[in-house]
């Protein structure tokens, strides 16, 4: 699929959207050898794209095709002094890549994220990408020196029980 760069618009997904993330993100489950539970998966998404309070996704929309996409989730923390939020992936076709459209992505995100009342930010980066990881880092994103740890309290990806 080609992307004319004629226009570009970087919205919040509404339900018509759900099917068109979905393959979004099985691409990017593929990409990134990430395990992949398609009803699950849209389960999430649906869920997330209904209900404002979880947090928000965002499409970019290139030419008129969908090009990418970025899902924030929700939460709270003491530590960072009350609403934090999550980029819980941040995905761009690869043949989209390379025109500053992840930026766009994440800088809308961020608006988003103000608009709600966030207060940080946070993402995590896989150890073999050194270069996202230096992207992150110029856009203002901080390394804390811990590792993220989780523990399933419901089936996970290929898992039937916790």
């Amino acid at each position: 699929m080609r992307f004319s760069p004629t226009s570009i618009e970087v919205r919040r997904a509404e339900g018509a959207d759900v099917a068109e993330v979905h393959a979004l993100m099985r691409a990017y489950y593929a990409e990134d050898e990430y395990p992949f539970s398609p009803d699950r998966a849209l389960a999430a998404l649906s869920a997330l794209v209904a209900d404002r309070s979880l947090g928000d996704v965002w499409v970019l929309v290139v030419g008129g095709a969908m090009a990418g996409y970025c899902a924030v989730g929700f939460g709270f923390s003491l530590e960072f002094h009350g609403r934090d939020a999550f980029v819980d992936e941040l995905y761009v076709r690869p043949e989209a890549r390379g025109r500053g459209h992840a930026a766009r992505l994440l800088d809308r995100a961020e608006q988003g994220c103000r608009e709600a009342g966030v207060r940080a930010l946070h993402l995590e980066v896989e150890p073999d990408k050194a270069e996202t990881y230096a992207w992150y880092r110029r856009r203002g994103f901080a390394d804390h020196e811990r590792r993220l740890m989780t523990k399933w309290l419901a089936p996970g990806p290929g898992k039937e029980d916790p």
